[in-house]
């Protein structure tokens, strides 16, 4: 959800633990938009760095923000949180996560500062605010990648007992334009159980002209992921995409240029919502050409060749969600490859409705646009040749369906009005569309 955040403090008081490329970046910028930040780390060089008002590494702008900030009384540095969390509003960790030899992400770091504020907190000292500081818990935010799950499974257990409320804050900087990504970003992402923790964070950004997406603590973990994984998809799509074009004798670049003046689809939320397997008379069959000529041209493209399985797989595991429902008449809303069409040339649904029967289930298909003695060419052979008494297994209303069925598969969306119907059923239902998920 996104929303605006509640009214920050005027200046809030931040310890940034981490002064790497994401700890020194963000303690700096959060010092130029007014706050009183402390970073801390165990590397003296990187303290002795920023307390002489330089940047212990190359980002561009960066070492002129750490000098200006140190200079105004906004920016330091310490090599311990000692005696530092009694006036601390926010406590951001930036340590790093690297990967370890089996892929998995190494947390030492990460369950290191955890333990310690853990341990801070836990002194009498820290338990009794000094004069003037704020009564309220403090706030911990893991601004680290990590993998969802990872602040209730190693940041919880190190601050129990502690007056201490945790939630997640992914950044989305990228070495080279960090301090611009920073300060003018295009996400920014707050999660966490605990309401006025979660505003707390997204107050420190208030002075940012961004609107902050306030999400639950394991959305908040794994957008990151996401996002990166998404980025890297794109590059390595354009790179296949350019490595079929050379051969080919086509400008890549002006492939990929007039790719992206398509907003409506290419460049868009289309198609970037979970769900069900695709299918129709174009994406297998043009996925299908594509890679069949570059293996004719030698060419190996590993994230194309891969689309087609990774589609399968989507399929079978539908398929498999459906046969695990206890035994009991099925209703399938949907036949063809997708609402509003009666195109059912590779239609996922008729595999489904195969592999049911085959394991004995039994099944009706309602399909607002089918009609079989109307169906002719190849969308009739098609279907035909997969499951050639479907007449049997068609519903003539979506009355007759629900009626009939003990749970109610939606294959493809339904109209607001069938939607309506279906829900008002109280037939349990499997929505493998996300059709009624608003």
């Amino acid at each position: 959800m996104t929303q605006p955040a509640s009214s920050p403090p005027a200046s809030a008081r931040v310890i940034v633990a981490g002064l790497g490329y994401v700890g020194c970046v963000t303690a700096t910028c959060l010092a130029q938009l007014g706050h009183r930040v402390l970073g801390v780390d165990t590397d003296p060089h990187k303290v002795s760095s920023v307390l002489d008002g330089r940047a212990p590494f190359y980002e561009p702008g960066l070492e002129d923000l750490v000098r200006d900030n140190v200079a105004a009384g906004r920016l330091s540095a310490a090599v311990s949180l000692q005696g530092a969390l009694a006036d601390a509003d926010v406590v951001l960790i930036c340590v790093g996560t690297p990967s370890e030899r089996n892929g998995n992400l190494g947390l030492a770091q990460l369950s290191r500062v955890a333990r310690e504020i853990g341990a801070e907190l836990g002194r009498p000292a820290q338990r009794a605010p000094r004069p003037g500081a704020r009564p309220r818990p403090l706030v911990v935010a893991v601004r680290s990648t990590v993998f969802p799950g990872t602040c209730e499974e190693v940041v919880f257990p190190a601050l129990e007992g502690a007056a201490a409320q945790v939630v997640s804050n992914p950044e989305f900087l990228r070495e080279g334009c960090a301090v611009d990504d920073f300060l003018r970003p295009s996400l920014l992402v707050v999660g966490g159980p605990d309401p006025q923790a979660v505003d707390a964070v997204a107050g420190l950004y208030a002075a940012l002209d961004i609107r902050p997406c306030l999400v639950s603590l394991r959305t908040a973990e794994m957008i990151k992921y996401a996002c990166n994984s998404f980025h890297a998809v794109k590059i390595a799509f354009a790179n296949e995409i350019g490595a079929l074009c050379g051969p080919l004798g086509v400008p890549a670049g002006e492939v990929m240029e007039t790719l992206c003046r398509d907003v409506k689809l290419n460049l868009s939320a289309a198609y970037l919502k979970p769900g069900f397997a695709f299918g129709g008379s174009c994406l297998p069959k043009d996925l299908r050409a594509l890679n069949y000529r570059a293996t004719r041209l030698d060419l190996t493209l590993p994230l194309l060749e891969s689309v087609m399985p990774s589609n399968q797989r989507q399929l079978q595991r539908a398929i498999q969600t459906v046969l695990d429902l206890p035994a009991g008449p099925i209703g399938l809303f949907g036949l063809a490859f997708k609402e509003n069409t009666d195109d059912l040339r590779e239609s996922p649904v008729v595999e489904m409705i195969e592999q049911l029967l085959g394991k004995g289930r039994e099944v009706r298909i309602f399909d607002p646009h089918i009609q079989l003695d109307l169906i002719y060419g190849s969308n009739r052979n098609f279907l035909l040749s997969a499951l050639p008494h479907v007449s049997r297994w068609l519903a003539g209303s979506l009355e007759e369906m629900l009626g009939w069925a003990r749970y109610v598969v939606l294959t493809q969306k339904p109209s607001p009005d069938a939607a309506q119907r279906i829900r008002s059923s109280g037939l349990p239902i499997i929505d493998l569309v996300n059709a009624l998920a608003s």
